[in-house]
């Protein structure tokens, strides 16, 4: 039978005529669960045989979900998928339970939803990756040409102490984005990325995570303090030389301080360069190092280029001196 929007005016109105013989349950007819919901979820594939299903885009009342969600999985098994993603939004939480009951796990969490998984091969094994395991964070070196560095007392942090200012990258920031931003935020410097001077990659910290912490090397464009009271206790300028001697500056820092002296002697930085990424469709920052001296003159391969009393030495270093 053809179903018209005259035929299904006349189902319901036999169905409403009918009311006293039916219970509360089948007052709601079968032919109108089918058109009110989807048979089976659609998703969004992706390039791995997995399928994620948005529960703001397929939104369904917790009455019909589990008999539409079996279906789906009957389905993608019959399609060889892989990993089955469904990211629940708030208002749909009453999802949750019906998803733990059908083998779904969950795998991450934000402020709006939740993402649960569950792995339909039986017989390989499974391959969904662990959510993000670090956190990243930056210390800014924020140093003048004379020297002077820009240090900080946290206010939280009872040890006496001098350290970075710096804090946690934020989602979609740069390195040298962050660092700027924390600069500004804690002590109203502010002040231009330059390179990267070292990083430490400890386990076990914040939630467990592991953690990336990247020093920075700005250069101040301002030198004026406005120190923020919220989370700092100290801010001032130190001398470089003076801040790798001060007892209250840790091993780790002073290591961080001696190591830019040596690439500056060296003129070596690790440098930001813009790069057409393909695969990601966008420009993307790659780091690398540059270990040209700034000043010097280089050649179209490189290759520094020498004056006589530079070639007078290589010669003297690789013949000796001259025999009287």
């Amino acid at each position: 039978m053809l179903l018209t929007r005259q035929t299904i005016g006349r189902l319901l109105k036999v169905t409403a005529s009918a009311g006293p013989l039916l219970s509360p349950l089948n007052q709601r007819s079968p032919l109108i669960c089918v058109m009110d919901s989807p048979s089976l979820f659609k998703g969004v594939r992706d390039r791995y045989s997995g399928v994620t299903v948005f529960s703001e885009q397929e939104p369904l009342a917790a009455v019909d979900f589990e008999h539409v969600l079996q279906a789906s999985l009957h389905q993608w098994r019959e399609e060889k998928v892989r990993g089955v993603w469904f990211r629940v939004n708030l208002q749909h939480a009453d999802w949750v339970p019906v998803l733990a009951k059908n083998g779904f796990v969950y795998h991450h969490a934000r402020e709006q939803f939740v993402m649960m998984v569950r792995w339909l091969p039986i017989n390989e094994p499974n391959n969904v990756p662990r959510y993000a395991h670090n956190v990243v964070g930056v210390g800014a070196f924020v140093v003048t040409d004379d020297n002077d560095l820009l240090v900080v007392r946290e206010r939280f942090y009872k040890r006496p102490h001098w350290k970075l200012p710096g804090g946690y990258v934020e989602l979609g920031e740069n390195l040298g984005e962050a660092a700027v931003r924390e600069v500004k935020e804690e002590t109203g410097v502010e002040a231009q990325f330059v390179s990267l001077v070292a990083f430490r990659h400890v386990h076990g910290s914040a939630f467990n995570c592991s953690d990336l912490y990247f020093i920075v090397h700005l250069r101040p464009t301002t030198r004026e303090i406005t120190m923020c009271e919220t989370e700092l206790a100290g801010c001032e300028w130190m001398k470089l030389e003076e801040y790798i001697k001060h007892p209250h500056v840790n091993e780790t820092n002073k290591f961080f301080a001696e190591r830019f002296m040596e690439c500056q002697m060296n003129g070596v930085q690790v440098e930001a360069t813009t790069i057409f990424h393909p695969s990601f469709n966008r420009d993307i920052t790659v780091y690398s190092i540059n270990s040209k001296i700034p000043g010097q003159q280089y050649n179209e391969n490189g290759v520094k280029f020498c004056d006589q009393n530079c070639i007078k030495s290589e010669d003297k270093q690789s013949h000796g001196e001259p025999k009287l």
